[in-house]
């Protein structure tokens, strides 16, 4: 005989984000994600991804951008689902997650800060020297950064990150913070301008050293 459910057994569904932008520091750019605080219990007073309960009538993509215009005020320049986490003991109480992954232009996120601030519970930690985070959150944002690592070799990836129009040094830039490793600036150069998927414009970036042309990714067909 099946034993009745009781609303302590129900399972709840949430929405989680993973959030990448690329931040500076006194070492350069790093890669950075936004952490909550937590609030309450369980885990009161650890760190956490953003996210919250799926209600009852929200799309879960909707739910996602929610989530991520709560932790930092900004629509995403990429928003992908990312995987769905159950383990039967991953919290106290039975929950699911749905979790996404996003990528902020950092000029963007620069931008909303200064004009608005960050939430007091939420802070930009970089992804190397991330905290014990609560519930299962430690796995969900290093199988997040793995999966963008992984992309950013094929994909127009890095594009999320970046203004409309920027040039060669800044894209690899994006490239070795997001890997973790240096690549050469000439075999980069190379396979970049022989892929097609740049496109030079007439305008360039000037500074200290000579100016640099401004490319910009083509439109996909």
């Amino acid at each position: 005989m099946t034993e009745a459910r009781t609303e302590d057994d129900a399972i709840r569904v949430a929405v989680s984000a993973v959030i990448f932008s690329l931040r500076a520091s006194d070492d350069g750019d790093r890669l950075m994600l936004p952490l909550v605080r937590r609030t309450r219990e369980p885990y009161r007073g650890l760190w956490a991804l953003p996210g919250g309960w799926l209600g009852v009538h929200e799309d879960l993509d909707a739910a996602a951008a929610h989530t991520l215009a709560d932790t930092t005020g900004l629509t995403p320049s990429y928003l992908e689902q990312l995987y769905t986490f159950g383990d039967v003991d991953r919290s106290p109480n039975r929950t699911i997650s749905v979790v996404y992954w996003a990528l902020l232009r950092s000029d963007l996120v620069d931008a909303q800060r200064s004009a608005a601030g960050a939430p007091e519970n939420v802070e930009w930690l970089d992804v190397d020297a991330i905290p014990p985070l609560a519930f299962d959150h430690n796995r969900i944002a290093a199988y997040a950064l793995d999966r963008l690592r992984n992309k950013v070799g094929y994909s127009r990836i890095a594009a999320g990150l970046l203004p409309d129009e920027f040039t060669l040094a800044e894209l690899r830039e994006v490239y070795e913070t997001v890997l973790g490793r240096r690549l050469d600036p000439s075999n980069f150069r190379r396979l970049l301008e022989g892929s097609g998927e740049l496109v030079p414009t007439e305008s360039f970036r000037t500074g200290n050293h000579r100016p640099a042309r401004l490319y910009r990714y083509c439109s996909e067909s």
